[in-house]
Parts: structure tokens; sequence; C-alpha cells
């Protein structure tokens, strides 16, 4: 039985790559934008990654122009925005599409799990979170609104470590 850790993928600069590469890691996968009211979030994100990183967790960037084109760039350009702009040192994958008919694999499979208030179904909006535990099963879906640093994430985290 395929698992999230087999859904092909790719990095922001085109490698092919799998969750697999962070098999027995927590991950955060987080659609994100660069152009979205929302994009401060890379900063609690970027948090994440420095205060839990060493300990076996990663925040995985998935870029999407879905949401109002808040996400135009180029991979080279997401990329120098990210650096530049949030001082983003975790991974990003290729930007990708979260819902509808071209939605990838991978959302296919994450937007069936629900949210805390019981409601799976597509992402809402960019900066929507899943974790998933070092096991690779989702463990959480985070709406957009809750910020990467909320008691509630930094707890789901710390509890996967």
């Amino acid at each position: 039985m395929a698992t999230l850790y087999d859904i092909p993928l790719r990095t922001l600069t085109g490698e092919p790559t799998t969750l697999g590469a962070w098999r027995g890691k927590a991950v955060l996968l987080v659609n994100v934008a660069s152009q979205c009211g929302l994009t401060p979030q890379y900063t609690g994100l970027e948090r994440l990654q420095q205060e839990y990183g060493e300990r076996g967790f990663t925040v995985v960037g998935v870029p999407c122009n879905q949401f109002a084109g808040q996400e135009p760039g180029s991979a080279e350009e997401i990329a120098a925005f990210c650096s530049k702009s949030y001082g983003v040192t975790f991974p990003l994958l290729e930007k990708t599409d979260v819902n509808g008919e071209s939605r990838h694999p991978l959302y296919a499979e994450l937007t069936r799990t629900a949210d805390a208030a019981g409601e799976a179904g597509d992402v809402q909006w960019n900066f929507e979170k899943f974790l998933i535990g070092p096991d690779g099963t989702v463990r959480a879906r985070i709406r957009p609104g809750t910020e990467p640093g909320a008691p509630e994430v930094v707890a789901a985290i710390e509890a996967l470590l």
C-alpha cells in the first residue's frame, strides 16, 4: 500500500524527491505564498525550523498560486524572496496545486484529513498546515489563520519529538 512517503514530488529546483526524504521526522507541510496577508507567517515557520530542526523536525513549504494569484513568481524568484525576506532555511517544493482538478496527489491525500472542528476537504487558503508524524501519518490539520507559534501547534510538534 502506498503511503505519503511514496508520492513523487519535486523540490523548488526541480529535483525529484518524496516525503520519504524526511522519514522518521515530524514534518509541518505548509502551502505558502509570497504576496499574501499571511506571508509574515514565514517568520514563525522559520522560528520552528530553528528551534526544533535538530530534534527531528522540519518545515516543508509548498508554494501555491491558487489563492488570488498570490504566488506568481518563478522558482528562482520564490527562493530569492524566501531567503532575502525571511531567511528561510527549510526545504521548499515546486509550485503545486492544492485544490481542484489539477490537485497534486499529495494534497488529494492530505485533504482527506479533518481539522480540529472535524472538517476535511479543500485547503481554505495560503498557509494551511499539515503536521505529519515520524511514521508518515497526518497527525493534525491546522487552518491558515493559526500562527505557526500558536500554543496548540507547538504542543502538537513537541508531542511528536
